[in-house]
């Protein structure tokens, strides 16, 4: 069976985001795995903020039907991302939601988030880990837009202390819970494509 291919992105733009690092752990782990890979970041693809008198007048932003066709093409998603709030980042939900709009050739909305499997991970100075975003975002991809969302997560607390000086995870607890997550993604992706 083929190996599934993979897109990595972080909810965060910001300039040393640990988020970002763990986009980035995920992406060199899995690609040790032989497994196809796309790692992007939402800074490449600018959004207006969503609003549908905008959507109603214009369509879909060129960025946001871009971003539907890589999540078309790939069987999994691995989201890294900070808590705002109790909730997603900001940037984050502008994209689900502007990338949930876009519908070609008849597709139906959500079309990007059914038929693909989702791992969701967090990293944050926060004693939760930013557990209450990653429910959030759960609820926006499970009951949001119909997106399977594997049961295994990761909310990591401790953020200025979570990497060693190579960029890998230095608990090898935390470590081992992150390589569960990558491969019941990768799993799920196999079964599902």
């Amino acid at each position: 069976m083929p190996a599934p291919k993979i897109l990595i992105l972080a909810g965060s733009t910001r300039t040393g985001s640990n988020n970002v690092k763990v986009a980035a752990l995920a992406a060199k782990e899995l690609t040790l795995l032989d497994i196809d890979v796309t790692r992007i970041s939402l800074q490449d693809y600018p959004l207006p903020l969503f609003d549908p008198d905008l959507e109603a007048r214009s369509g879909p932003p060129a960025n946001a039907v871009k971003l539907k066709q890589m999540m078309a093409a790939h069987q999994g998603v691995f989201i890294a991302s900070p808590e705002y709030s109790a909730s997603v980042t900001p940037i984050l939900k502008n994209t689900i939601d502007w990338v949930s709009r876009v519908r070609e050739r008849g597709d139906p909305l959500y079309a990007a988030f059914r038929n693909r499997v989702f791992g969701i991970a967090s990293v944050s100075p926060d004693s939760s880990g930013g557990l209450h975003g990653l429910l959030a975002l759960r609820q926006i991809l499970e009951l949001g837009c119909g997106a399977l969302v594997i049961p295994e997560q990761l909310a990591i607390v401790g953020a200025d202390e979570v990497f060693d000086e190579r960029g890998n995870i230095a608990d090898t607890h935390i470590a081992n819970q992150f390589y569960a997550l990558l491969a019941r993604l990768v799993e799920t992706a196999r079964v599902m494509s």
